[in-house]
């Protein structure tokens, strides 16, 4: 349970990040609504990434992994939408915003994770042949 709460409050703060710095990014409300929006991106990134990462799987392979930024973009793009719906104050000017967007929230959630302990980095050091 502590891993969701966590995985919720850092993925607000990437979305703040991203609100605040990518112009084509706009977020209008206060921070209830960022946290319903922070829970609806965590839903539909979990509901939808798989769906469409096998469904695009060749594009994935054929680009070598670059598309999963496309996704990125598209699940971004997606909750925006939702967050219209239910008037959540998230909107995205285009797919340009939103494919900088997902890179942004990628890269601060990785970092925010790093940081309190979500995720854990192995790095091993290879010995030269000798």
């Amino acid at each position: 349970m502590r891993s969701l709460f966590v995985r919720w409050i850092i993925n607000a703060l990437a979305l703040y990040v991203a609100f605040n710095v990518i112009p084509g990014i706009h977020f209008e409300k206060g921070p209830v609504a960022l946290l319903i929006v922070a829970a609806l991106f965590g839903i539909v990134n979990s509901a939808l990434r798989p769906l469409l990462t096998v469904l695009t799987c060749p594009l994935v392979v054929l680009t070598l992994g670059l598309f999963t930024f496309v996704i990125n973009a598209l699940l971004l793009l997606i909750t925006a939408w939702l967050s219209g719906q239910f008037d959540l104050g998230l909107y995205v000017d285009g797919f340009g915003p939103a494919f900088v967007g997902g890179l942004l929230i990628g890269v601060v959630s990785l970092i925010l994770s790093l940081m309190v302990g979500e995720r854990r980095m192995i790095v091993r050091r290879v010995q030269p042949p000798e």
